[in-house]
């Protein structure tokens, strides 16, 4: 995958993808005040070089996901974090997955049905070779669930 550089142009496509995935070509060309082609061209550039990925976005909570839970994940020996890892990321139920540098190694968000299936879940990922200990903190209620705003970077 070859990646080139993000210009204001593609942040402001970005911008107006985030607002409407669904946003035709002819109506961001009029907002950007550039042409369809060139919109077309930059979309299609950002897709292949894996920028970004048109998906239908749902909101959990309308759809069934009633148990939200964050869990830390201690791998012993360390020389296992990255298989410990690679194993989590198969899980459907992981939103979100990344190696840490603080007291805990892994950190996984996960969303499941329901607190059955949250209980379930822990108690798979607390049998994979290497996990050593899990903290998992539930989270009650969810206030906010958003993609970065790229304004941050500019």
């Amino acid at each position: 995958m070859s990646q080139h550089s993000l210009d204001t142009l593609d942040f402001n496509i970005l911008s107006c993808l985030q607002q409407d995935g669904r946003m035709s070509f002819t109506v961001m060309a009029e907002k950007l005040n550039v042409s369809i082609a060139t919109v077309r061209t930059r979309v299609n550039k950002l897709i292949e070089d894996g920028t970004i990925n048109i998906i239908g976005r749902v909101n959990p909570e309308k759809v069934g996901f009633h148990a939200y839970a964050h869990i830390a994940v201690y791998v012993r020996p360390a020389t296992l974090k990255e298989k410990v890892a690679n194993k989590i990321s198969k899980y459907k139920e992981v939103s979100f997955l990344a190696l840490t540098s603080g007291d805990y190694d892994l950190e996984v968000d996960v969303m499941c049905k329901n607190n059955d299936f949250l209980v379930e879940f822990v108690n798979k990922i607390s049998t994979i070779e290497g996990v050593h200990q899990t903290k998992t903190t539930i989270y009650f209620k969810v206030y906010k669930y958003a993609q970065p705003d790229l304004d941050l970077l500019r």
